[in-house]
């Protein structure tokens, strides 16, 4: 191949991982962690959790159904963590499901998720509610 043609391929290489790097693929701490100090926090985690919840809600009426959860969320664990039982979650209840599975993600209690905690079955929980 000629050097060209290698540097082409290379240059569509990089700039297709590049539009891709938003992806659910994509490094949570990197997407996160606004500090940059290599982990993720309390704040970090719900700065992204009420982002994602403003995209899931198309109507915006401030809730979301399980239909807007698009699997995040099973209709039973929904159903736990609906008080008000009316079939749908305010940012709040969200939010509390996202403590919830933070504080499960982060057996040592130091308020921080590393990258070995969010690899853990609890951490991929929680990052389905971010992502």
């Amino acid at each position: 191949m000629s050097r060209l043609l290698v540097g082409l391929l290379l240059a569509a290489l990089a700039f297709s991982g590049s539009a891709f790097a938003g992806s659910r693929g994509a490094n949570p701490i990197k997407l996160f962690d606004t500090d940059n100090d290599g982990t993720l926090d309390r704040i970090e985690v719900r700065k992204a959790a009420i982002s994602l919840f403003q995209k899931l809600d198309p109507d915006h009426d401030g809730t979301l159904d399980v239909r807007e959860l698009r699997g995040r969320l099973s209709a039973k664990e929904v159903k736990a963590a609906d008080p008000d039982n009316d079939g749908t979650l305010t940012i709040n209840e969200y939010l509390a499901v996202v403590t919830q599975r933070f504080d499960a993600a982060d057996p040592d209690k130091d308020g921080t998720l590393d990258a070995k905690e969010l690899r853990s079955p609890a951490g991929r929980a929680l990052l389905r509610l971010l992502k």
